[in-house]
Parts: structure tokens; C-alpha cells; sequence
């Protein structure tokens, strides 16, 4: 039996501890709303948040990694733009290789053969001296004979192997400006110093080739992690904005009636004093 009270409202206490679980519940689901969150920080579950850093912690070393793995495929393709370019030259130093060991010629024309190679060689030095990037020349390094870099998130590494090209290209062919007749022809057999550096070239295009592909290989490996860590954390944490944004309006309405209940119950002892008036 209810016991009406002046000293003791049980209706108005009862009415405003349903008002506070109310507002509690509705800041709640506002914090949802506003952050996109079901997990925003430890308070709303610490168990859940700290898996959650975890994985934020992995997914920035990934990315990192990815970063640096930008650098290296950087690199690679300045080393590979020379490389080709050698090749290339390589292939003109032939045609006129040919020509230095006709012994048709006459002298006139072996100097301005000459001539010709001279500016090749220098061209293919120039190419592997001026193959730098970010301050590394894997062509022209010896201390880059072999590099270690970064290849995801986990403390995984992939070495890649330099090359000297000064010793094994352009010392090969370095004196083809000066080559005699018997020089020439000797420069083109298989052991000739030509031949040599045109093996050397297209060996290291295939090797350098092959490191592309693993950097980009991993590259897109690792983007694919952090497109998986990404969803497992988002299914982890994120908030269901659709479920929410129905409960933030029920909430809004269960406040505005808790209000009215209040409001109503703290009138109680107003009632009680008309029985008083006669």
C-alpha cells in the first residue's frame, strides 16, 4: 500500500532514478553516434580497446613497412632505368665495334669510329655512377652489395643483392675507344671484354627485375593485411550507426517522458495540501 508523504516522495525518487539510467544510456549512444564507435576508449571496454591498440599497432608498422618498401621500388627502378640505358649503349658500342674491326677502313674513319666510343663509355658510366637514390647507389656501392630492407610489420626482412658495375661493365669495355682492328674482333667473342659486359647488363636486368617483383609482390601483400586488420578491428569496435541512431531516438523520447513523470510526482505534496484547505 502506498503511503502518502510530504517527507518521503517514493514516486518522484523512483521517477528520477529511471530519468539518470535514461540520460546514462543516451550519453552513451550519443558517444556512439558522434565517434562511430561501439569502442571508443577503455571505459567502454577495456578488453575490447586494448585489442584494438594492439591491432592500431600493427596496422602502423604495416604501413610503415609499406612505406619503406615504396623507397626501395624507388630504387629498383632508378637502378633497372640505368641498367637499361647501359643496355642500350651496349648495343650501339656493338654496331660500332663491328665497324672498328673491319680492316677496311682507313684511318680517317677508325678515329671517328673511335671517337663515337669514347662518347658511349662515357655515357655508360655516367649512367651507373649517376644511379643514386635517396643518397644509395646499389650500382656503384660496395657497401650495398647486399641490402636488407623492411618487408612488413613483423620484423620480416628481404635482401637484395648490389652490383658492381664499374668493375664488371665498364671495365670491360673502358678502353674500346682505343681498340685496333684485332681488338675489336677480340672484344666480340665470347670471352671478349664486349661480351662480357652486354652478359653482365642483361644478367642484372633479370635480377634487378626480379626484385621489383617481390617488392611489389609484397607491397600489395601487405595492403591486403591491412585491409584484414582493418575489418577485424571494425568488427571489434566499430558501432552499429543504423541500431544507434534508432535507440538515440527512443532514448530521446523515454527522457522527455521521464521528465513529464517527474514533473508530475513532484507535485504529490502540493495534492496533499488541498486536504488541508477547508
Amino acid at each position: 500500500m502506498s503511503m502518502n508523504s510530504i517527507n518521503t516522495n517514493l514516486g518522484a525518487m523512483v521517477a528520477l532514478q529511471s530519468l539518470n539510467r535514461t540520460t546514462e544510456e543516451l550519453s552513451t549512444v550519443q558517444k556512439r553516434v558522434s565517434t562511430g564507435l561501439r569502442v571508443a576508449d577503455a571505459k567502454d571496454d577495456g578488453a575490447a580497446f586494448a585489442v584494438a591498440e594492439r591491432i592500431r599497432g600493427d596496422m602502423a608498422a604495416t604501413t610503415s613497412a609499406n612505406q619503406q618498401l615504396g623507397g626501395v621500388k624507388g630504387l629498383l627502378e632508378v637502378s633497372q632505368a640505368s641498367l637499361q640505358n647501359v643496355s642500350t649503349s651496349l648495343v650501339k658500342l656493338k654496331e660500332l665495334t663491328v665497324k672498328l674491326a673491319d680492316g677496311a677502313i682507313n684511318a680517317e674513319q677508325r678515329t671517328q669510329y673511335q671517337t663515337q666510343v669514347k662518347e658511349l663509355t662515357n655515357n655508360i658510366k655516367a649512367f651507373i655512377t649517376d644511379a643514386d637514390y635517396n643518397g644509395l647507389n646499389v650500382l656503384n656501392d660496395p657497401a650495398a652489395l647486399g641490402v636488407k630492407v623492411v618487408s612488413n610489420g613483423q620484423n620480416g626482412f628481404y635482401t637484395f643483392s648490389g652490383y658492381s658495375a664499374m668493375a664488371n661493365i665498364f671495365n670491360a669495355i673502358s678502353a674500346a675507344n682505343a681498340y685496333t682492328q684485332g681488338d675489336a674482333a677480340a672484344a666480340m667473342t665470347t670471352t671478349g671484354g664486349l661480351s662480357k659486359a652486354i652478359t653482365n647488363t642483361l644478367t642484372q636486368l633479370n635480377n634487378f627485375g626480379s626484385y621489383s617483383r617481390f617488392i611489389d609482390s609484397q607491397i600489395n601483400y601487405n595492403k591486403k593485411i591491412l585491409d584484414a586488420q582493418e575489418a577485424g578491428m571494425g568488427a571489434l569496435i566499430d558501432a552499429d550507426l543504423a541500431k544507434e541512431s534508432a535507440r538515440l531516438q527512443a532514448l530521446q523520447i523515454r527522457q522527455q517522458l521521464g521528465s513529464q513523470a517527474l514533473g508530475i510526482a513532484n507535485q504529490s505534496p502540493q495534492m496533499l495540501l488541498s486536504l488541508f484547505n477547508g
